[in-house]
């Protein structure tokens, strides 16, 4: 081996550099891969497609062996899930993966069926609707993060369950990973249904489970199969064994058996009558019975036929629409089935045939249904009633059983009167169907008729006052209240299914206080209708908060019925809401609860019907007697208490011995010994005393009367929730277990345990529960948390639009191209600065901080009233809410706060986090935060807070800009304020729309799992009851839980309150094991109350069970001793309401109330009442003044709030007295209205009766029963106001007020006597009047002497007598320093250490005087006088002297830029490196020939310019303007299509073909039909007869027979209609027509004329015939929609497709260039590793995207190329540039970045000019830092540094780098080439040719050793011997033709890239590194 060593120099890095437009040496090559590779994954897509659908003969044989192949296809099916079957395998067929990889996760989904649409494997609706929410258009959507936050904050919500994955769409692609082990680990029993075929495992469905459910109770066979995911599997077989089939159909007919679990039912049903067990194996079945010769088998045939019909009867029965087909295929067959059989000899059963017959009428009426096209979905509930109308006079005979508990459509007509019979009260009823028949018809008739009479009246006043409605909106009406302009805002996921969120007009009720108003609580009835009631949905309210009902939004729940209907209702439909006040939720449960009640089951008959007066002994008592009443008798007698016989009297101990008195002993023994016990309880009497002590007796001696199995509870009803309380905690004390509460929420501790929602969620409990039920429940419950997540996702942001402004990003797909691009842009075409970007639609809205002090009077500020920061006021219970609680029943759902274990603090955290990504302004928030830096928001509080209001008004507006008066709009920043709201409202209502489509998918799945759920808990509930030994319900619980009550079969019941209940709620509550009914209340004081005032004066529907039994003469015993009252306050009771009244001793000794001279007085006035605007109710200011005065005075007395209450009879006086009692003065006094205080009681009460007026009306103050409560709720003192005259009318007051002046306890004014002064009195008639005790004594002075020595200087006053909490507020005397100076606080405050008086003070460092505090160092006080100081630059510092003077001079200068150009701007510019934004207007003249609008530093220096934004505006083939800036080729209309017919709408976009719509033509009329298809001209002249209609003012229709009436009348607009425009207007008997497009109104002869004139007459007159669509003649809007001009629509159109047809001929090129693009771009990704370019993994996502045009994926080819250059560019800069040059030039680099990722880059040929002269300039920067690096290495800087700065003044330099800038950089670089060369060998280049030459050696055999050093390897050139290098020591050379690993080939010499000796030696690549 031979050794040349040349020279020593270092090795030259390898700079692979290459910035060529194609960046893929191998690129053809590649995109023939990629097209090849693209053809296997779309065959491997449609091969999975195929096997997803389930379906197929390979997958049908793969379940028969029982293989595993199935695991990497489609779950098939799941049609147990979700959608009731409907779903099937819309929502199954999961595409997932096999064991090892991906390949096979194309989609999520496989096919879906016609419900869902078709989806394919390659993805679903959901994922497609993902994808185009992440794509948007350009790159104005929501960034990558801003997407994924959103996502994440509803999927962090989910992530706490610690369950299911979060996101659906990420979520799953992990679940795929882990192939099927990993799907079935996660999902646990779910994967039971997917898989292998085979039976399925852990929870499977095979034979022998079927035979064990056929012994089950029905419940549990429903409950089983419906969630058992195997079932849908088997049903799905196509082929199935006879006596598999004959076993299910007994299972599934003994399920349908069980009549209770509704939805569970209609699931079952939806997932049978899909199946092909129903299509296709039931019918095979049935034909083979004909054909059967096994005489045994035929035996059992008739048993088999009776449950097929079961079925049969189900399916059709709950979905007559989807199964009529097969339904009557299989009757037909059964009909057959049963002729052969009985031919054989088989008997059938009547009932058989029967049941055959009824189901056929059935399904003829049905398909005559189907015929006439009224059947029209499987939820419509009258489909399988006959249409025939019921005649009036047979209502009386009609069933109540059948009579709908919804009002129908025909209640609401004007004739309508029901039949009513009046409860009786004299008389017994004839039976017990009567009965039931009247209390139904009652209790319907009080819910119906409000909502019936009110609905007459709004009819009537709407024809009355003409088309106008505005007078209506404020008009009141008696029965109803009404809501406009209701839309449905946002679904929500509630305990009971879907709830809606609804928006009203809050305009006509700013009057409404919320939260006292009784409006829309809980449970309220509301009617919407969008067609003046010719249809109507019926909803409860479900959620109520004030808050929100002042925005005018509250949630509502849907009917079942009315669900179904709203899928047919278009989400943006505005609706009239009408509210009944009933509350229908009880009325509902109870009614169903009379029409299921078997008269032959209602229990005690003989009384409630027949009013026998003999009261027998329970039942229980025939068998056994004896009582054992130790544990209730007094402490004294309990060990000598032995049992005896309670039916003899003699036996029964003595009441002193069980420690009652007289009368509690009689109701006692009443109670214990009759079957029906009545027991009275005036007020203060002890009526629950006696009930518990009778509990307790009755609980003691369980064994008499509870079943064997001791199954039977005790069941106590109250009518209040803390009625229930304070009963079941008496129990409590004596009975520690066994207790179950259901009811509303419990505010007792104590009982908490004891919640039914409590007891059934604990872990003991539900252990113990049946596993079927656990089974159903866990499986249940996971499909509808999946169903909530998706539906959640939506919703909240739906929830997030309602409360502030939303980002742009958010919105920009409902944004034209052309008013995005010009939103950016400000006035004059300046874009936006980056750093507003964010609030750039704050900006637009005015609402940013440089606009929002202008804008106050384009805003309206100076209207707005300030809102009132009113002082905290007392805590009122609030009517609304206290009735709210009684309605709520706090059910058995998840404790953990909600549905998929997530808190509400969770939800709200989820919102709070898509709130921040949404919302550019979030109004719920406490101070409103635009998105400015806090020292840019500089605007006042008050104008902050008159903002907020004023967005808050603008937000809650329903009117939008039309799309038409958008279409005209040019530029958004012109609008006026107003038009920017209506136009942003109009962008938000489209992004909502998509959103409610989205929800509207998951909707009916969620609904359907609730039902199901809900069906599961109520067995749930029933285990737990039937174990209890007390059951409490409220009223309203015991109705909500009814159907559970009659399978607890409790036979003991107590109710409490019970003349408070309507009869009908008692009778419900009975069940017909009921042997023992105890009723305790009282009559005489609250009764029940109705709706109907009519019905309950003249048909007693007011009048209780409890009261109506007393009046019938059945045995009741009154408690006659009171123990509450002082004597004074009893009188008022007796005898003027109770006959007799006795007071126990106990209330003879209360003290006397300080300060007043009587404990009792009523205080006469004649002052008089206002009428509340809300509502019937009433307030007296006088009287409200009065109490709250006399409330402080007593206060001052030193009573304790809480003994105090103030009553009021009415809730308008309720807040009255609240706003007059600030809470720092009253907190803890009670202020309760009479009807909700009955049972309460306190010391000192003080009564407001409110009612005062000319007219005398006393409204209820004459009702005994409210007078009794009010006057008899006090124990020491009662203090009444009111006008005694006027209540002197009523002969009950007559008499109180006798007994009053008989005391001398009436008159015109209180008396008040001083403690400290008894000789001084005051008379108080007024508030005024207590002013003369302003402390509550007198107003002689207090002159008590205090420990500082001040005298007290407040009046005369009973409290803190000692003084020891009074506080002097004097001024402190002290001294606080040596100067004298004194304490500056008030006495009772501690003295300052320091003194804080201010002196004059030299400031020792400038001289000045200043004002400093006495204690402080004048050195260290910051001077506050201007600095006097210059800057360096000569200008006066503007800080103050004591602080640092500012180091930047805002002083405006004239200032030379780098650019060149001059402009003035702050002085500090001159001295830093920062430098100003040039404003020179740029006017370059572009490419495109227009001005640019930019300026220097825009355009950054001519680099770069500002894009075109000159208006195309051509008018495209669809009649739109295109709406492109500068464009040469106009791109297809990307718009929302507009083409409508009457049947449907196109939903594609602009530019794309229309489906033509086949739907027969609707352009009918009685005088010509036409027969043609929609889209095809019409076979019939339009129709010149007049229109016979009537419009709403009474005035005949002006339009045609056939079209639509104009909303115009010839009378009433008389000024528009005949308005001369082609001359005919204003003829008396001229028609017109109106254009649905525009609304214009033309008349009819001149628009015929117009629109029949022929394009040719154009074309002769010189004209350019276009092809568009005829416009209006007024304002050129196109006709689109039109019946009379349908042909010339149709034709137009015909062509207009045409013409976009011919235009998306080229959409196949697109799809090809797109699939290469995508190759390319996979290649380029690993080729130049492009993984970190965020910019260029975003254009993946955008070539996924649909109807991608050619210059979409022009500008995303640009894109990717530029992005690849610049990649390359930087990897030059971090191998080949040193750290000094590299941070410059990838400032450069990136700045270049930006402009290719700008909004408005679309590489227009401006553009990719200004990009490819950069791009030359950087490249060219690139190789003189790779040199100028080269030669740092060689120690060579110096020699080249004076050429260098040259070249990068050339390249840096500002402006555009020309082509004669880039000759001269290049030739500049070769000199450079000639002093440094690139070999780095230290020689010229001739020189080493010269070498080369003379050594002769071929390619490959020069090498280098490790540093550098060059030698020769001659002959082979392969190394065989390792040699020292001579300059260096290093080892060189090596071994058996292997080079040392240290060295390598010295390719500079010779361009050689490997050895001579070498593989790769035939491979060479010679050139010179091309930089």
């Amino acid at each position: 081996m031979d050794r040349l060593t040349l020279i020593t120099g270092r090795r030259e890095p390898n700079n692979d550099i290459d910035t060529g437009q194609n960046a893929n040496a191998h690129g053809g090559r590649g995109r023939r891969q990629g097209s090849a590779q693209g053809d296997r994954v779309r065959e491997q897509g449609d091969r999975r497609r195929a096997q997803s659908r389930g379906s197929s003969q390979g997958e049908r044989e793969e379940r028969d062996r029982g293989g595993e192949g199935m695991r990497g296809r489609g779950r098939r099916g799941r049609a147990e899930a979700w959608k009731g079957g409907q779903r099937g395998a819309g929502r199954g067929g999961r595409v997932e993966t096999g064991e090892g990889g991906g390949g096979a996760a194309a989609g999520r989904w496989g096919e879906g069926d016609a419900q869902r649409g078709d989806r394919q494997g390659s993805g679903n609706e959901r994922e497609g609707a993902v994808r185009k929410r992440v794509q948007g258009r350009g790159n104005g959507e929501p960034s990558a993060a801003e997407r994924e936050g959103a996502r994440q904050g509803v999927a962090d919500m989910w992530a706490r369950r610690g369950g299911h994955s979060v996101d659906r769409r990420e979520g799953r692609r992990g679940e795929r990973g882990n192939g099927a082990r990993g799907w079935q680990e996660k999902n646990g029993r779910r994967s039971d249904s997917v898989g292998t075929g085979r039976a399925p495992q852990g929870r499977g469905l095979g034979y022998k489970k079927l035979e064990e459910l056929t012994e089950k109770d029905p419940s549990e066979v429903a409950i089983t199969l419906s969630s058992n995911a195997a079932l849908p599997t088997m049903l799905s077989e196509a082929k199935m064994r006879q006596d598999l089939i004959e076993l299910l159909c007994l299972a599934l007919s003994r399920a349908f058996k069980s009549r209770a679990d509704r939805g569970t039912l209609q699931h079952l049903g939806g997932i049978i009558k899909d199946s092909g067990f129903f299509r296709t194996v039931l019918p095979h079945y049935l034909v083979g019975m004909v054909s059967e010769f096994n005489a045994a088998r035929r035996a059992q045939y008739p048993r088999h036929l009776e449950n097929i019909l079961v079925i049969a009867s189900e399916v059709i029965s709950t979905f007559p629409v989807s199964s009529i087909k097969t339904a009557s295929m299989l009757l037909t067959l059964l009909q057959a089935s049963i002729y052969s059989l009985r031919a054989s000899g088989e008997e059938i059963k009547p009932q058989t045939e029967e049941t055959i017959e009824n189901l056929q009428g059935i399904i003829k009426h049905l398909q005559d249904r189907s015929r006439e096209g009224t059947l029209r979905s499987d939820r419509d509930t009258y489909a399988l009633l006959p249409t025939g109308g019921v005649n009036p006079g047979e209502e009386e005979e009609q069933d109540f059983r059948s009579i709908p508990i919804y009002p129908t459509l025909e209640e609401f007509q004007q004739d309508h009167r029901p039949f009513l019979r009046p409860n009786l009260t004299s008389q017994r009823y004839t039976n017990t169907h009567i009965y039931l028949d009247t209390h139904f018809r009652l209790l319907r008739e009080d819910f119906v008729r409000p909502l019936r009479e009110g609905i007459h009246q709004l009819l009537q006043n709407q024809m009355n006052m003409g088309r106008t409605d505005t007078p209506l909106r404020t008009k009141r009406f008696d029965d109803i209240r009404l809501y406009f302009d209701t839309q449905l805002m946002v679904p929500k996921c509630t305990q009971t299914g879907i709830g809606y969120i609804v928006q009203f007009d809050t305009k006509p009720l700013q009057f409404v206080c919320w939260e006292n108003s009784k409006r829309l609580i809980f449970g309220s009835l509301v009617c919407l209708s969008c067609d003046n009631f010719e249809t109507f949905l019926f909803a409860t309210v479900s959620d109520r908060d004030p808050k929100a009902l002042k925005k005018g939004l509250v949630q509502i729940t849907f009917t079942e019925e009315s669900r179904y209907k709203l899928t047919r209702i278009q989400r943006d439909q505005l609706f009239v809401m009408v509210e009944t006040t009933a509350y229908f939720e009880a009325y509902r449960y109870v009614l169903e609860g009379l029409q299921e009640q078997e008269e032959a089951d209602l229990p005690f008959q003989r009384y409630i019907v027949e009013c026998s007066t003999e009261v027998r002994p329970p039942s229980y008592l025939q068998r056994k007697d004896s009582y054992d009443l130790s544990s209730i008798a007094d402490p004294n007698y309990k060990d000598r208490m032995l049992p005896f016989h309670s039916l003899k009297a003699e036996a029964w101990p003595k009441m002193e011995e069980l420690g009652l008195d007289e009368s509690q002993m009689r109701a006692f023994q009443l109670a214990l010994t009759k079957e029906l016990a009545i027991i009275q309880g005036p007020p203060g009497t002890g009526k629950t005393f006696v009930g518990l002590k009778i509990a307790q007796a009755l609980l003691t001696n369980q064994s008499l009367w509870r079943d064997e199995l001791g199954t039977a509870p005790m069941l106590v009803v109250c009518y209040t929730n803390h009625a229930l309380d304070q009963f079941l905690e008496g129990i409590h004390k004596f009975l520690q277990k066994g207790i179950v509460r259901v009811g509303g929420r419990s505010n007792s501790e104590i009982l908490k345990q004891f919640n039914l929602r409590e007891l059934t969620q604990s872990h003991n409990f539900r252990r113990t529960l049946p596993s079927h039920l656990r089974g159903a429940y866990n499986e249940i419950h996971k499909q509808l948390c999946q169903e909530e997540r998706e539906l959640q996702e939506q919703s909240i942001k739906l929830e997030c639009s309602l409360k502030g402004v939303i980002r742009e990003s958010f919105l920009q797909r409902f944004i034209s191209n052309q008013h995005w691009d010009s939103l950016h842009l400000r006035p004059g075409g300046f874009e936006i600065p980056t750093e507003k970007k964010n609030g750039l639609m704050m900006e637009w809205l005015g609402l940013g901080s440089t606009v929002v002090l202008q804008r106050e009077t384009e805003y309206g500020y100076e209207e707005e009233a300030m809102e009132v920061d009113e002082e905290d006021l007392i805590e009122i219970a609030e009517e609304a809410d206290l009735i709210q609680a009684e309605r709520i029943i706090e059910d058995n759902f998840d404790p953990r706060g909600g549905r998929d274990g997530r808190k509400k603090e969770d939800m709200e955290e989820a919102v709070r986090a898509v709130e921040e990504l949404m919302l550019a302004m979030n109004l719920d928030k406490a101070d409103i935060q635009a998105e400015q830096r806090e020292e840019e928001w500089k605007i006042q509080g008050a104008q902050r807070k008159k903002m907020k209001n004023r967005i808050k008004k603008e937000l809650g507006k329903t009117s939008a800009m039309t799309e038409l008066e958008e279409r005209n709009v040019l530029d958004v920043w012109t609008l006026s304020l107003q038009d920017r709201w209506r136009l942003y409202r109009l962008w938000v209502s489209r992004y909502r729309v998509e959103l409610n489509t989205r929800a509207l998918t998951s909707e009916q799945a969620y609904q359907n799992a609730v039902d199901r759920l809900a069906d599961v808990k109520r067995h749930e509930n029933l285990c737990l009851l039937r174990d209890a030994t007390v059951i409490g319900m409220t009223t309203t619980g015991a109705a909500k839980f009814r159907k559970t009550l009659q399978q607890v079969r409790p036979r003991l019941v107590i109710v409490e309150e019970a003349a408070e209940v309507l009869e009908a709620h008692t009778i419900t509550t009975l069940s017909q094991a009921c042997q023992h009914l105890i009723l305790i209340g009282d009559h005489q004081q609250l009764r029940p109350s109705a709706t109907v005032f009519d019905l309950a004066k003249n048909f007693n529907l007011e009048m209780s069970m409890f009261e109506r039994l007393v009046k019938m003469g059945l045995p009741y015993i009154r408690l006659n001793y009171q123990h509450r009252m002082r004597p004074e306050i009893a009188r008022l009771l007796t005898p003027h309401i109770y006959t007799e009244l006795e007071n126990h001793p106990s209330v003879l000794d209360y003290e006397n109330i300080k300060g007043l001279k009587t404990n009792l007085f009523f205080v006469e006035h004649s002052h008089l009442e206002e009428e509340i605007k809300d509502g019937r109710s009433h307030q007296n200011l006088h009287e409200a003044k009065f109490v709250v005065a006399f409330c402080r005075y007593l206060l001052l007395q030193e009573y304790k709030p809480e003994q105090i209450t103030i009553l009021t009879t009415y809730t308008g006086q309720l807040h009255c007295l609240r706003k007059l009692m600030p809470a720092k003065e009253f907190s803890g006094v009670k202020v309760h209205v009479v009807d909700k205080y009955q049972g309460e009681e306190n010391d000192i009460v003080l009564l407001s009766l409110v009612r005062s007026n000319p007219q005398g009306k006393v409204g209820f103050l004459n009702i005994p029963n409210r007078v009794c409560v009010a006057l008899s709720r006090a124990k020491k003192a009662l203090y009444c106001i009111g006008n005694s005259a006027m209540l002197s009318q009523v002969k009950l007051w007559s008499n109180i007020f006798h007994t009053l002046r008989e005391n001398d306890q009436v008159g015109q004014a209180l008396t008040l006597c001083c403690q400290n002064h008894p000789d001084r009195q005051v008379k108080a008639s007024s508030a005024e009047d207590f002013k003369q005790a302003p402390e509550g004594g007198c107003t002689q002075p207090c002159e008590f002497r205090l420990e500082c020595g001040h005298v007290c200087s407040r009046v005369c006053h009973p409290y803190d007598q000692e003084h020891k909490e009074y506080k002097c507020v004097k001024n402190c005397q002290k001294i606080l320093c040596e100067q004298g100076h004194k304490c500056t606080l008030v006495c009772y405050k501690p003295c300052p250490k320091q003194c804080p008086v201010k002196v004059e003070k030299i400031i020792p460092r400038c001289q000045h005087t200043q004002m400093v505090p006495c204690h402080q160092d004048p050195e260290k006080f910051e001077c506050q006088k201007p600095c006097q100081k210059l800057l360096p630059c000569g200008h006066p510092c503007d800080s103050v002297c004591g602080a640092p003077c500012t180091s930047r001079c805002m002083v405006k200068v004239p200032l030379r830029l780098k650019c060149g150009h001059s402009q003035q701007d702050a002085c500090f510019y001159k001295t830093h490196m920062e430098q100003p934004e040039c404003r020179t207007p740029c006017e370059h003249q572009l490419q495109c020939g227009h001005a640019c609008h930019g300026t220097c530093s825009k355009c950054y220096q001519g680099r770069f310019h500002f894009p075109c934004f000159h208006k195309c505006e051509r008018l495209l083939i669809c009649s739109h303007k295109c709406s492109k800036p500068c464009t040469n080729n106009c791109p297809p209309c990307q718009r929302n299509c507009e083409n409508c017919c009457v049947h449907s709408r196109c939903m594609k976009r602009c530019g794309e073909p229309c489906a033509p719509c086949v739907e027969p033509c609707a352009w009918n009329c009685p005088h010509q039909n036409c027969s043609k298809l929609c889209h095809e001209p019409c076979d019939r002249p339009p129709c010149t007869q007049p229109c016979a209609m009537i419009l709403n003012c009474g005035h005949p229709c002006i339009g045609l027979c056939g079209d639509k009436c104009p909303s115009k009348c010839r009378i009433c607009d008389y000024d528009e209609v005949t308005e001369i425009f082609f001359g005919t207007e204003d003829e008396p008997d001229a028609r017109f027509i109106q254009l649905e497009d525009c609304g214009h109104i033309i008349e009819y002869t001149a628009m015929d004329t117009y629109m029949g004139m022929e394009d040719s007459n154009q074309a002769n007159e010189g004209q350019q015939v276009a092809i568009k669509l005829k416009e209006c003649p007024k304002c050129r809007t196109p006709i689109r929609k039109n019946l009379r001009y349908g042909s010339h629509i149709n034709r137009s159109l015909a062509e207009i497709e045409m013409v976009k047809k011919k235009i998306n001929e080229q959409q196949p090129d697109i799809e090809e260039r797109r699939e290469t693009l995508q190759d390319q771009w996979e290649e380029n990704l690993h080729l130049h590793e492009m993984h970190e370019q965020g910019e260029y993994i975003h254009i993946k996502i955008r070539l996924e995207k649909n109807n991608l045009t050619a210059n979409d994926l022009w500008v995303l080819e640009n894109k990717m190329d530029f992005l690849i250059r610049v990649e390359k560019l930087l990897k030059i800069e971090k191998e080949n540039m040193l750290s000094r040059h590299g941070f410059r030039f990838k400032k450069n680099v990136a700045e270049f970045a930006g402009w290719l990722k700008a909004y408005h880059q679309n590489f227009t040929d401006q553009q990719v000019f200004d990009l490819q002269r950069e791009l030359g300039r950087l490249t060219l920067l690139a190789e003189l830092n790779a040199r100028c690096n080269l030669a740092d290495q060689r120690g060579q800087a110096d020699k080249i540094q004076s050429e260098a700065q040259k070249i990068r003044d050339v390249l840096e330099m500002p402006g555009q780098f020309t082509e004669q800038d880039q000759c001269r950089v290049k030739e500049a670089l070769q000199e450079l080439d000639k002093k440094l060369p690139l070999t780095g060998l230290g020689i010229s280049e001739e020189e080493r040719k010269m070498i080369v030459s003379a050594m002769k050696m071929p390619p490959g055999h020069w090498y280098k050793c490790p540093n550098g050093h060059v030698y020769v390897i001659t002959e082979c050139g392969g190394a065989m011997e390792r040699r020292r290098c001579p300059d260096c020591n290093a080892t060189i050379g090596g071994e058996s033709h292997r080079l040392d690993s240290s060295n390598q080939v010295a390719s500079e010499m010779d361009g050689a890239q490997h050895p001579a000796w070498s593989e790769a030696y035939n491979l060479p690549n010679f050139g010179r590194l091309n930089l």
